[in-house]
């Protein structure tokens, strides 16, 4: 590194200083002391010294900075001290934006989404005081966008479609194939509208949007005849998996349905259950729109009277999925009912803390899935649980 690029990276930091000052994240005034300018003053060579001095002079003429000399040679001895005058100044020396100039031209370029995306204020909250959000910063706006126009071309097909491979999608959206995959984490953000809910796998995201990489088979159990386009027989046992597409509706008596989230669970469910008229249906974590077309079509071959329930995690993530299913029994004429979730179900030692933000969208969440009474109970209790948690003996 030259010189004048040690210069100028040890006045860039002075400037990522001067950023946090600016946002309250940073509470010491920003200065560059000794111990920040060793790699100036360890330079051996007397004008490599002066190169860097020039550089700092320089800001210092222009009303960025002040500086301090050694006390014994105050004419033309090494710079101890850098102190920041103005960051607006300095970022302009350095050819570069401030942070807070940064975060202004996102928050307009992102405004157009708030209506659509609740989440994004929150997004850029958590910017505003310099944290990021699942490690991206404000710099690129254009993300968010993009996710944006991913999530409304995804949700523009119809339900019935059939899911479609990630890459192929990105290619005819963006012109590049792997686009799409570059967005997980702002897709993410965007479909769960929570800056706190753990990150889920890109799969998992990809899959609520009806996109894949590999496609996968839903996972059926129990002694149930199912009604496929070519033929119709019983779910092997402990289980069966069948593309989406092909699944038309069941063809035997069904004493109850329960949609099970996570896919330990329904294993042991299956092996347990599998001799049973009970039809368990693995969601495979968030539903994919095929999936949800196929719940519908076998809700409605079943009678009036038929259970239906979802057994899935006491977290935000749990109810976020139970709700967009019973938003889909809701479409076959079914109110879908909580299984094994209440708050009472769960082990003392498996009980996390959650914070009122999370229980509040739980409370949310739960009341749209029409279960407003659990919903409160699980506000109340203020804990969390991951299904494994609530496996039956």
């Amino acid at each position: 590194m030259s010189a004048g690029a040690i210069a100028r990276d040890l006045l860039a930091k002075l400037l990522d200083a001067g950023n946090k000052h600016a946002a309250g994240a940073r509470t010491r005034a920003p200065a560059l002391t000794a111990k920040h300018l060793k790699p100036y003053s360890e330079l051996r060579s007397w004008q490599h010294k002066q190169e860097c001095d020039e550089t700092f002079l320089a800001a210092r003429d222009v009303g960025a900075v002040t500086l301090q000399r050694d006390k014994l040679n105050t004419q033309d001895g090494l710079f101890e001290r850098i102190d920041l005058v103005d960051v607006q100044v300095l970022a302009r020396f350095l050819g570069r934006s401030t942070y807070a100039d940064q975060l202004a031209q996102t928050v307009a370029q992102l405004d157009p989404l708030k209506a659509e995306f609740p989440v994004i204020p929150e997004v850029i909250g958590r910017w505003t005081c310099m944290a990021k959000v699942r490690g991206v910063g404000p710099q690129d706006a254009g993300a968010w966008i993009d996710a944006a126009k991913t999530i409304r071309a995804c949700a523009a097909r119809s339900q019935d479609a059939i899911a479609a491979p990630v890459r192929e999608f990105s290619a005819r959206l963006f012109l590049d194939s792997k686009r799409i995959e570059a967005l997980t984490s702002q897709l993410d953000v965007l479909l769960s509208g929570s800056i706190e809910e753990s990150p889920r796998v890109a799969a998992q995201v990809w899959q609520e949007l009806g996109l894949f990489r590999e496609e996968h088979p839903v996972l059926l159990a129990g002694q149930v005849h199912i009604a496929r386009e070519r033929s119709t027989g019983m779910i092997d046992a402990p289980y069966m998996g069948l593309p989406a597409a092909a699944i038309q509706g069941a063809a035997s008596k069904v004493t109850e349905v329960i949609t099970i989230e996570n896919k330990t669970t329904f294993h042991s469910e299956a092996k347990r259950r599998q001799d049973e008229a009970v039809l368990l249906i693995y969601t495979a974590g968030m539903p994919s729109p095929a999936w949800r077309a196929m719940y519908t079509r076998l809700l409605e071959s079943l009678p009036a009277a038929t259970p239906i329930y979802h057994w899935g995690d006491v977290d935000e993530g749990g109810f976020r999925i139970a709700s967009t299913i019973a938003t889909a029994a809701g479409t076959a004429g079914f109110a879908l009912r909580p299984y094994a979730m209440s708050p009472d179900d769960v082990p003392i030692p498996m009980r996390v803390k959650a914070s009122s933000r999370t229980l509040e969208r739980i409370h949310y969440f739960a009341c749209a899935a029409g279960w407003a009474e659990l919903g409160q109970s699980v506000l109340e209790a203020g804990f969390v649980a991951e299904q494994e948690a609530l496996e039956r003996s």
